[in-house]
C-alpha cells in the first residue's frame, strides 16, 4: 500500500524572503491601492515579457473586463468564446451586455480553429467591414482565446483569422505567465503579448501569485492608457475629484504587489521545476495502462502550469470519476475539468457551434498534482497510487 501523504493540486510557492516588503507596507502605511511596489511589480513584468508598459488591476477577471470595455465591446456585441474554460473567461462579455458565442476544443484544449473559420465563414456575412452572425442578427466584436492549462494556443494562426475578419483579440493567459513559442511568426514572444489585449492572474493557484491581482499588456498604448483610467473610478483630476466616465475601483493594491515583486523574481524556478516533475510524470505514466499525460503543443515553451490525465476506462479499470473520487479520499487532491460554459445555466440560450470534443474531455479528463514545490517524492507517491487503483 502507497504511503498516505497529503497533497494538494496547486498551491502558492512562496519564500520568507517577501518578509522585508510586507513590512515596509506596513511601517510606511503603504498597503491599499498605492505604493512603490506596484510600480516596481509592472515594471518587472515589463522587463520578463519585454513589452513597453503593463498595467495592474485587481484581478483577471477585472482585467478582462476592462479589455472589453476598451476594445468597443457594446450592449447587443457578440463575442466568440471558449467552452473550455473557466467561466471568467466568459463572464466579462455579458459585464458589458453582449453575448458569448461558444466554440468546442481542439485536442489540445484550445479553441478550434478549424471550427473557428468555419463558422465565420459559413454562418456569418460579412458588412462593411463587420461580422454579422446571420442567426443572431447581431455584430461580433471579438474573439477571447484561452491558453488552457498554461499550453499556448496558435496564436499565428489566430491572428491571421482576426485580422481576415476585422475581430479583435483578447488573450486570456492568466494559467500562461511564462509559456513562450521558440517558432514562427512569434517566435520569442510570450503568450499574452501577441494579441490585442493580454491579461494575467496572480490568483493563488497560479505559477505565481499576489494572492489576488492581475496585470494587462497590449502593443497598443492607448487602450493601456484608458484601461488604467477606466480602473481607478474615471478619475479626470486628483485634487477635486472629477469623473467623466463610469469607471471601476480595479486597483491591485501595494500589499499584493509586494509579494509580485518577489514571485516574478522565481517565475523561471518555479518553470523549471514544474517541467522536471511533468517529464517524472509521463516517464511514470507511460507505463500505466489506461492512462495518458497530455502534451504540450510543439513550438512552444509553456509553463507547464497543469497536468492533465485521460482516463480509459476499458483499458485502466475504472473510470475517471471513479478515479477522481479514490484519489482525493487518500488526499491527493485530483479534479475534472471545469464544466463546460456553453452548458452553465446562465449561458444555456447562447449559440454553441459544433461542440464535440469538448464533451469527451469532460468525460475523461483528470489534473493532477502540479504545484511549484511538488517535490520529486511526492511525484512517485501519486504515481504508487495511480498504480494502485488500476484493475
Amino acid at each position: 500500500m502507497p504511503e498516505k501523504r497529503s497533497i494538494p493540486l496547486s498551491v502558492p510557492n512562496l519564500s520568507m524572503d517577501i518578509l522585508d516588503n510586507l513590512k515596509d507596507t506596513i511601517e510606511s502605511g503603504w498597503v491599499s491601492t498605492g505604493g512603490k511596489y506596484i510600480a516596481e511589480f509592472q515594471e518587472k513584468m515589463e522587463s520578463y515579457l519585454d513589452v513597453e508598459r503593463a498595467v495592474a488591476v485587481q484581478s483577471g477577471t477585472a482585467g478582462l473586463h476592462l479589455a472589453m470595455r476598451v476594445l468597443g465591446v457594446d450592449r447587443d456585441d457578440e463575442v466568440i468564446v471558449p467552452t473550455v474554460t473557466f467561466i471568467a473567461a466568459v463572464n466579462p462579455v455579458t459585464y458589458m451586455g453582449a453575448e458569448p458565442v461558444f466554440m468546442d476544443c481542439d485536442n489540445d484544449l484550445n479553441m478550434d480553429l478549424d471550427k473557428l473559420e468555419s463558422f465565420l465563414a459559413n454562418k456569418c456575412e460579412h458588412q462593411n467591414g463587420k461580422v454579422i452572425n446571420k442567426s443572431t442578427g447581431k455584430e461580433i466584436k471579438a474573439i477571447v482565446v484561452v491558453h488552457v492549462f498554461g499550453n499556448p494556443a496558435d496564436m499565428e494562426r489566430l491572428m491571421e483569422i482576426g485580422a481576415k475578419y476585422n475581430l479583435k483579440v483578447v488573450e486570456d493567459a492568466t494559467e500562461a505567465l511564462g509559456s513562450y513559442y521558440t517558432s514562427g511568426k512569434y517566435e520569442g514572444e510570450y503568450c499574452g503579448t501577441v494579441g490585442d489585449i493580454g491579461v494575467y492572474s496572480f490568483n493563488a493557484n497560479k505559477i505565481i501569485t499576489t494572492g489576488g491581482g492581475g496585470m494587462m499588456v497590449s502593443k497598443d498604448q492607448d487602450l493601456l492608457e484608458k484601461a488604467s483610467f477606466l480602473g481607478v473610478q474615471a478619475k479626470t483630476d486628483p485634487w477635486y475629484y472629477k469623473h467623466d466616465e463610469i469607471g471601476y475601483n480595479y486597483r491591485m493594491t501595494n500589499i499584493q504587489a509586494a509579494y509580485g515583486t518577489d514571485q516574478i523574481d522565481r517565475l523561471e524556478d518555479f518553470i523549471i521545476t514544474k517541467i522536471k516533475n511533468y517529464k517524472l510524470y509521463k516517464e511514470a505514466l507511460a507505463e500505466i495502462d489506461g492512462l495518458t499525460l497530455l502534451p504540450f503543443n510543439q513550438g512552444t515553451r509553456s509553463n507547464h502550469w497543469f497536468y492533465s490525465v485521460m482516463v480509459d476506462q476499458d483499458k485502466y479499470g475504472i473510470d475517471r470519476d471513479q478515479l477522481l473520487q479514490k484519489l482525493n479520499d487518500v488526499n491527493i487532491q485530483a479534479r475534472p475539468l471545469w464544466g463546460l460554459i456553453h452548458q452553465q445555466k446562465p449561458y444555456l440560450e447562447n449559440q454553441a457551434y459544433q461542440i464535440e470534443k469538448a464533451q469527451y474531455y469532460v468525460e475523461h479528463l483528470i489534473n493532477i498534482p502540479c504545484s511549484s514545490n511538488l517535490t520529486e517524492e511526492e511525484v512517485e507517491i501519486v504515481v504508487e497510487w495511480l498504480k494502485e487503483f488500476s484493475q
